[in-house]
């Protein structure tokens, strides 16, 4: 069957998006994701790199805002760039690596014209031919252009295609209560950064990229899709040091672990759920304890528990990356077509922890989110199921009707449907209805 088309006046969204369901065809139909293209992945802050990729002058790492390719790069007086990866000239995409560094220039191999880090146009070569007609120094004219917002918290690198007079908030206020998580995550590191510049896992998806953003808060589902993972006594494998044993998939009726889990919706779709039921009243062990006495070269004792104390473990920067604390990686989810969805995960190393536990790190994220990995790949399974269930004509919507009361709060279980619903509410239809905050 042919997904299905609007009229040229294009959808009504709240008839698509309903309190408590979802039309199938946002995830189908190509008019609507182009749609999204322009007026979510178009707007929204969206998560490009990291500091650490990119630590000196010149260095480049290249992404994509949606449908345009941009370059993150370092600029000679130490700021970071981010630049439309389009030459003004002929339209060529000038830096074709996905990383590297390109010294203090960046060179269109078409025609030879380059530019400064900065994008500005340094040579057009044969210039004379433009002599008295064109001023080449017009930079909205012939530099590379510079995409407007550009914002960093804790080394992690974000951009906006919204203009600067958009009354989106700037980062720190489009973050809002997920700084807190982004602040754990990089203070569990005993120099107080990060380090992002490790490697990547790269996979396609057969999916729409909204099963990937609907699933990582999800706790409803990790007791049955990764059932295959857990031992008689229903516990998963360890999943990161200083564990014993690894969650616990609590399947029982009434009760379950999983419920007491929090999910947590805030403003613009962002999201974040507690930490999973690990066996966190035991952790320890060697390693755990030499990462506690590099931290306490640092902090008080007190501080020291607080930075290891689990107090989230998914968060979801609403549309385009999660950063997870147990297996610590960041995510990002870029939407290639409305079946195809590419998933970059990177692992995120703890500068001035012992060498042991930024291996460990590695090597569990490889376990649970490697394209072969225990976890992940379960995930994937599932979001091609969605993509092909989904074109049965049968019936139109796609429900997440679990704990509806929990939207009075915005706080509820981890089984809760919540997380959805705050995606679609708070940052969907915000997003495509133009709703300004």
């Amino acid at each position: 069957m042919n997904a299905p088309r609007f009229p040229s006046a294009g959808p009504d969204f709240r008839e698509l998006v309903l309190a408590d369901r979802v039309d199938r065809r946002l995830y189908l139909d190509p008019a609507i994701f182009e749609l999204e293209m322009r007026h979510i992945f178009g707007r929204a802050w969206l998560y490009l790199a990291h500091e650490s990729q990119i630590p000196r002058e010149g260095d480049y790492v290249t992404a994509w805002m949606g449908r345009q390719p941009v370059i993150v790069l370092r600029h000679k007086d130490g700021t970071v760039q981010v630049l439309h990866n389009r030459c003004p000239h002929r339209g060529v995409m000038v830096i074709t690596e996905e990383r590297g560094n390109t010294g203090n220039t960046i060179r269109c191999g078409y025609h030879g014209w380059t530019f400064r880090t900065n994008g500005e146009l340094l040579l057009a070569p044969l210039r004379d031919a433009y002599t008295g007609r064109y001023d080449m120094a017009d930079h909205d004219c012939f530099g590379l252009a510079r995409v407007p917002r550009v914002g960093s918290y804790r080394g992690f690198i974000f951009a906006s295609l919204a203009p600067k007079d958009d009354p989106l908030p700037d980062l720190p206020g489009f973050l809002g209560g997920a700084r807190r998580c982004i602040d754990l995550l990089a203070d569990r590191a005993p120099d107080g950064e990060v380090d992002v510049s490790g490697g990547v896992h790269k996979y396609i998806v057969r999916g729409n990229w909204k099963a990937q953003i609907e699933n990582l808060n999800d706790n409803y589902h990790a007791q049955f899709s990764h059932a295959c993972t857990t031992d008689e006594n229903e516990r998963q494998f360890r999943r990161r040091y200083g564990d014993d044993t690894g969650a616990h998939m609590d399947t029982r009726e009434q009760g379950s672990k999983w419920d007491a889990v929090d999910s947590v919706g805030l403003d613009w779709g962002v999201s974040y759920c507690g930490p999973l039921p690990f066996n966190h009243e035991s952790r320890g062990g060697p390693l755990y304890e030499a990462h506690c006495a590099e931290l306490r070269k640092h902090h008080s004792p007190g501080r020291v528990e607080q930075i290891m104390t689990d107090f989230f473990h998914n968060l979801i920067v609403y549309p385009s990356v999660v950063m997870q604390l147990a297996s610590s990686h960041v995510r990002t989810i870029r939407p290639v077509a409305p079946d195809r969805t590419e998933i970059r995960v990177y692992p995120i190393r703890l500068k001035g922890a012992p060498e042991e536990i930024n291996r460990q790190l590695v090597r569990y994220l490889n376990v649970t989110h490697s394209a072969g990995s225990l976890i992940q790949s379960d995930d994937v399974e599932m979001f091609r199921r969605v993509q092909a269930g989904l074109a049965s004509e049968a019936q139109e919507w796609v429900w997440f009707n679990r704990y509806m009361a929990d939207d009075a709060t915005r706080r509820g279980g981890g089984t809760s449907e919540l997380v959805m619903r705050n995606q679609y509410r708070s940052g969907y239809l915000r997003y495509m209805e133009g709703v300004r905050a």
